[in-house]
């Protein structure tokens, strides 16, 4: 095993890493001192005392998906009888007790419904953002833009500036799973590689700032999980347009993958992959622990291997929990979870702007029971 240290030292005095760095790393047992370079860098990039987190809600607006992968316990196929679309006036109920809670806006995706095309998203989010103009919607991802383009005919830029115009803030980097044909083509059929890079490039072109996610361990291999990073770190080097990164690890149970997946990644692998990350991806501002689908603990540990952001209490969610996870926290415990680390806690809003409400100070003075909650595959 090759000595790491001169990458780390490289990184550390202004280098980039190549993408051989980074297998390098990704194939080191020192996690110790990989993480210590990771928060160093953290500890630069962003406020040093403070640890953001954010309120909203996951709403999966439907379950159909005319797609099939094997990692997801979650889809129905068209037709078949436990199906749903929410109604616009669920979709409402859902986003007031969001707000009631300090909620700044949703996160709302779907399976890729056959019938939808782009009138159907037009509509609904201009209706919603002429009932809750203030509120963030982060809506779809490249999966769903793609089907949009493939039901209505349409390029990406073309439907991204529409959706904008209807009230579309943001978009999440959903659907990424690993960015490698070799690996997608054996777990999926939906949008490939180069198809979910080009909406981003077409996300960022028309305005909108996104997210960028990586889920590993559904049969994939360091190779695979370095060309992942170096086409995200690719395209922002393009476009500037994410706003952060979020890997976590494949929730296996009920899933058809799952089933014939022999080696899981564990919490060291975890780990290693965000502190990689914010070493590698010198380009992307913020890095975000998935507390939701590595659990509580996990994503506590994770804010001293390069995060600066526990991402979201999120109040509901229905995709991972689907397969098996089921991790728990309100407002209350993650702003604890964020103090035990040794960092102040601050809510934030999508683009990661300071969002400062009265009375949250009590929230600081004990634990409290859990909001309820289901973790989220697709965490912004």
């Amino acid at each position: 095993m090759s000595d790491i240290q001169p990458i780390l030292d490289k990184v550390l005095d202004g280098g980039r890493m190549t993408a051989e760095d980074c297998s390098a790393l990704l194939e080191s047992y020192d996690i110790a001192r990989i993480g210590a370079a990771a928060h160093e860098i953290r500890m630069r990039k962003n406020d040093p005392g403070v640890v953001t987190y954010i309120i909203d809600r996951n709403i999966n607006y439907t379950n159909v998906c005319n797609v099939v992968c094997t990692f997801c316990a979650f889809y129905r196929r068209p037709g078949k009888p436990d199906t749903y679309v929410h109604s616009f006036e669920e979709i409402c109920k859902r986003i007031d007790e969001t707000i009631a809670l300090g909620g700044t806006g949703v996160l709302m995706q779907g399976g890729l419904h056959p019938d939808f095309n782009i009138e159907w998203y037009e509509d609904l989010l201009s209706r919603l953002h002429a009932l809750y103009p203030t509120f963030q919607l982060h809506c779809f991802s490249p999966p769903e833009i793609h089907n949009i383009s493939l039901i209505s005919k349409l390029d990406y830029e073309t439907i991204l500036r529409r959706l904008k115009a209807a009230g579309l803030y943001s978009m999440p980097g959903g659907g990424g799973e690993i960015l490698d044909d070799e690996v997608r083509k054996r777990v999926s059929t939906k949008c490939n590689t180069q198809e979910w890079l080009d909406v981003m490039r077409a996300v960022h072109a028309v305005g909108l700032r996104s997210t960028a996610t990586m889920m590993f361990g559904i049969g994939d291999k360091i190779e695979h999980r370095v060309r992942h990073l170096q086409r995200v770190r690719d395209v922002q080097d393009e476009t500037g347009g994410f706003t952060a990164f979020i890997p976590w690890t494949f929730q296996r149970e009920n899933t058809a993958l799952g089933r014939k997946i022999t080696e899981e990644p564990t919490g060291l692998d975890y780990l290693k992959m965000v502190s990689v990350s914010r070493l590698f991806l010198d380009n992307v501002q913020h890095i975000q622990s998935s507390w939701l689908t590595q659990g509580l603990r996990l994503g506590q540990t994770a804010l001293r291997f390069g995060a600066d952001d526990m991402g979201s209490i999120m109040i509901e969610e229905n995709v991972v929990s689907a397969a098996g996870a089921h991790n728990e926290a309100g407002e209350q415990e993650l702003r604890y979870q964020i103090s035990e680390a040794g960092f102040k806690p601050q809510q934030r809003d999508i683009l990661y702007e300071y969002v400062n409400r009265e009375n949250v100070a009590h929230l600081d003075e004990r634990k409290s029971m859990p909001l309820r909650q289901l973790s989220v595959a697709f965490a912004d």
